[in-house]
């Protein structure tokens, strides 16, 4: 009886030894297979961020970019605005890869200065028409204008032509033929009331409301003074992809994934619906 009780008593032992052995084996396996997971995981997150610096200098390219931060940040790239004073800067801080893009420019513009300086930098995605607009604080109307009227226009060459072209259009003058966004004012052939044309830098354009005639100038300097193209412009430019403000890179980053991620936010829905709501008098999207 005894012999039978200390052999069933071992059995016992034995059952609840494996069932100890079969329960940690388990808890082992499921640390295991917890730790894999967790590896896993970190792997798949621990991708480090891309840090893009983007040049720009005013609304609402500011506002774009501000308004894309979110999105961007979810796919791994933290945006860093770098707001600059004046339109020389971010080319230079471009070409020199102090920053990675800019954006505040048109592509005429972008060319003039690869062109003038031996860069390569180049577009990668437009994103809004900026319609440029003739503004005066003492006429109405073009055909107010008086003979001699001094006319003040931008003395960068792609904004020079580009106000002289639409002055063209406008039957204001005429200019020699297939000069194109080229031309200078020494290419104008016909010119009736005799204007006078008085070239400023382009964050100079604002502050000559106040002593030319008339001012052309894109809506980035009007809408700070409170005139838009359509309710305040004597005259608008009809919208023309070549100036659409773009975001631009540089030939050796254009391709990267964070410059092509940066691209496709700045063209997103929300960016469309961000412009059509708060700018539509004076940025229209440039894509669909």
């Amino acid at each position: 009886m005894n012999r039978k009780w200390m052999l069933g008593l071992v059995a016992l032992i034995m059952i609840i030894t494996a069932g100890c052995g079969s329960n940690t084996g388990g808890a082992a396996e499921k640390g295991t297979a917890e730790q894999g997971s967790t590896s896993s995981t970190a792997k798949a997150s621990g991708k480090q961020a891309v840090t893009l610096k983007v040049a720009t200098l005013i609304p609402p390219m500011t506002e774009i970019l501000e308004l894309i931060k979110p999105q961007l940040q979810e796919e791994g790239v933290n945006l860093e605005l770098v707001v600059l004073s004046d339109n020389i800067q971010p080319n230079d801080a471009l070409a020199n890869k102090e920053v990675d893009a800019n954006f505040f420019q048109h592509v005429p513009y972008m060319e003039q200065y690869n062109e003038s300086t031996g860069s390569k930098l180049t577009a990668v995605q437009p994103v809004y028409h900026a319609v440029y607009g003739a503004y005066s604080k003492r006429y109405k109307s073009m055909d107010e204008l008086p003979e001699g009227a001094t006319i003040a226009i931008a003395n960068d060459p792609s904004n020079t032509g580009r106000s002289l072209v639409m002055l063209e259009k406008a039957g204001i003058l005429k200019l020699k033929e297939g000069v194109g966004i080229q031309a200078t004012v020494a290419d104008i052939t016909e010119n009736p009331k005799n204007f006078k044309f008085e070239e400023v830098d382009l964050l100079m354009l604002a502050r000559m409301l106040d002593d030319a005639d008339l001012v052309l100038m894109t809506p980035a300097y009007a809408s700070p003074l409170g005139l838009t193209p359509k309710k305040d412009a004597l005259l608008t430019e009809t919208t023309d992809s070549a100036f659409a403000i773009t975001l631009v890179a540089r030939e050796d980053n254009k391709d990267s994934e964070a410059i092509q991620k940066l691209a496709k936010a700045i063209s997103s829905p929300e960016v469309k619906q961000f412009l059509e709501k708060n700018y539509s008098e004076i940025a229209i999207p440039a894509f669909e």
